[in-house]
């Protein structure tokens, strides 16, 4: 089952205050970006967050869980109507998720 346009425009909408925020869609599912960083992933109208310390800290209970078959588990985040929530665990994350892997140059 893919991602519905609005639950992801949702999600986005949730996130407008915070700066550097961008979102791609793949296979009809998407991954948003946090300045150039993956932080999270929309599947099956989930939203799922890289499992760093300070996502462990701000959700204790939450369920760690695939974003689909085969992939790493990510964190479920169950409030998407608390905006200022998921803002603060935006930002919390950044510093701890990983920076991007450089682009093969082309020959």
């Amino acid at each position: 089952m893919a991602t519905d346009k609005s639950f992801i425009d949702f999600v986005l909408e949730q996130l407008r205050g915070l700066d550097g925020i961008t979102c791609r869609r793949m296979m009809g599912e998407y991954i948003i970006y946090h300045h150039s960083k993956i932080a999270a992933c929309v599947c099956d109208n989930r939203l799922l967050v890289k499992p760093v310390e300070a996502a462990f800290s701000m959700m204790p209970s939450a369920h760690l869980e695939p974003p689909y078959a085969g992939a790493k588990d990510m964190l479920l985040v169950d409030d998407l109507d608390d905006k200022r929530f998921l803002i603060e665990l935006f930002e919390a994350m950044y510093p701890e998720l990983p920076e991007p892997k450089p682009k093969k140059t082309k020959r």
